[in-house]
């Protein structure tokens, strides 16, 4: 996911308390590479002097080689590009990494050994010890836990915590396309959803945002073109579905009945 993401925009609007921001800093809350940049870079004009401090540092452990196979990435913004060419850092000529793992990070992989719960009590277990959980340990798992963690965690009542699910990069084609069915979630998380590049080339994501009654109206809108028949048809007379677009999936079949589509 390039771009805004949505973890990152939580920093943008000043909306993350000290200790989540002081973690990211260190590199502790890493979960995509493109992410961690933009967030230590963001931090380094933080109101607190420590933070500021911190994140330089973090920035500056990054073995340049590594930096520099990065910069030349295509979804790098050209924002990041500039900001490390002020650095005296420049993309490469070949890229040396191509995997989304964060470039530098402080926290203990305290998740990496776990296996996904195959049993109810196994599940009502991990439910347990997510409700025991401080925020930051919600938001570590969220990013770097297991399915089941993602699949609680993204229903979580704090926006941070599900936005930081979507920047997991752990998650797959077939668990965006279930968060997309989701009812339960909120119009931002489906816009995040409906704004990854990646997901959105997988048909069962598109269909399950735009059979989702809680998909902004707009985005469902211009989803319509990319269903098949039988599913345009399904929408067309979908009760749950807002009245605007069960009207637009009707004149389509309508238009396709006709020869004109």
């Amino acid at each position: 996911m390039s771009g805004h993401t949505p973890i990152l925009d939580f920093f943008k609007r000043g909306e993350v308390a000290r200790d989540v921001r002081l973690l990211a800093a260190q590199g502790t809350l890493a979960p995509r590479a493109n992410e961690q940049l933009e967030i230590l870079v963001l931090l380094l004009t933080d109101a607190d002097p420590e933070i500021r401090q911190v994140a330089d540092a973090t920035l500056n452990r990054i073995p340049l080689e590594t930096l520099q196979g990065f910069l030349a990435r295509s979804d790098v913004s050209i924002g990041l590009r500039e900001f490390f060419g002020d650095r005296g850092v420049f993309p490469s000529t070949i890229p040396l990494i191509e995997v989304d793992e964060p470039l530098v990070d402080a926290a203990p992989t305290e998740f990496a050994d776990e296996t996904e719960p195959e049993t109810e009590a196994d599940r009502a277990s991990v439910l347990q010890r997510l409700q025991q959980m401080t925020f930051v340990e919600r938001l570590k798992a969220a990013m770097k836990g297991t399915k089941e963690m993602r699949a609680i965690l993204i229903r979580d009542p704090n926006k941070m915590i599900s936005a930081a699910v979507l920047s997991s990069p752990k998650v797959t084609e077939s668990e965006a396309a279930n968060f997309a069915k989701m009812a339960s979630l909120s119009e931002d998380i489906l816009r995040a959803i409906g704004h990854n590049r990646a997901w959105m080339k997988s048909y069962a994501v598109v269909l399950g945002l735009s059979r989702n009654p809680k998909t902004p109206v707009a985005m469902s809108l211009n989803l319509l073109p990319r269903l098949q028949v039988r599913d345009v048809q399904a929408i067309s007379v979908d009760r749950n579905v807002p009245e605007p677009l069960r009207i637009a999936a009707r004149k389509k079949m309508a238009a396709s009945m006709s020869g004109k589509d």
